[in-house]
């Protein structure tokens, strides 16, 4: 069995010799776990077969430590004393290769504590301390100096300033005034021919509905002959067979008699 818990290790490294030659002691502390990854997982059962926690955590703290002592060698105490995050950063990103082909991952790696036996870094924090106020009492001499000077072009710049905002402000009333006037002619044209257009349009649909009236007024007028044409016809047949007919009757036999009296 292999524990997949989360280990604490604590790596330190005394007396490490920096890339200035000053030897300090660091510690830090690291959160690391077995990867569950089938592969890599079976990759740490292999590499920790029959060994216990403890000994895993042996395993990775050297592997931690080698690259902490390594990597203290490449750099000053400034990098290491001012940026320890970014050394924290830097150990874990050179170690996780190395614990990773054990099936290992380094979930978190911090720099607990920084120190030297010699003082060195106490007397780099106190030179450090005096170059600040040094810088300080020299920047406040100088931004005395500079804010007379600067005190004397604020009120120059000032004036350019005001004047140039006053001449915008001319020429920006005088843009507005013309724009104003050449809007409203703009206006007064687009009105007049949008009234213009209106009123074609109007004469237009007025034209097509009295056109449109004269031809229903055809049809009608079509119609109302067609139906007096054929009135006209009914009557002729009807005067033809109650008039004309039993006339002509009349008149047929009334021929007869008369030739028969002959």
């Amino acid at each position: 069995r292999i524990s997949l818990e989360i280990m604490t290790l604590q790596p330190r490294c005394e007396d490490v010799e920096t890339a200035e030659g000053v030897a300090l002691t660091v510690t830090g502390v690291a959160q690391v776990k077995i990867m569950t990854e089938k592969e890599l997982l079976a990759v740490a059962c292999e590499q920790f077969l029959g060994k216990n926690v403890q000994d895993v955590k042996n395993v990775v703290l050297q592997t931690l430590e080698g690259h902490l002592r390594s990597i203290l060698g490449t750099l000053t105490v400034e990098q290491i004393y001012q940026d320890r995050d970014q050394f924290a950063k830097l150990v874990r990103e050179v170690a996780a290769p190395d614990v990773g082909r054990m099936g290992i991952e380094i979930l978190s790696f911090t720099i607990k504590d920084v120190y030297d036996k010699v003082d060195y870094l106490s007397s780099l924090g106190k030179t450090q301390t005096a170059a600040v106020r040094r810088d300080a009492d020299i920047g406040v001499a100088e931004a005395e100096r500079d804010a007379g000077i600067r005190e004397a072009e604020c009120k120059k710049e000032m004036l350019d300033v005001k004047f140039m905002a006053d001449t915008k402000i001319a020429d920006s009333r005088r843009a507005f005034e013309l724009q104003k006037a050449a809007f409203s002619e703009e206006v007064n044209i687009k009105t007049a021919e949008a009234q213009l257009a209106y009123e074609l349009q109007s004469a237009r649909e007025q034209q097509k509905i009295r056109q449109e009236e004269i031809e229903i007024e055809v049809v009608q007028r079509k119609k109302q002959i067609d139906v007096e044409e054929k009135e006209i016809i009914r009557m002729e047949k009807e005067l033809i067979a109650t008039v004309k007919r039993p006339a002509e009757a009349e008149a047929y036999r009334i021929q007869q008699i008369a030739e028969g009296e002959k």
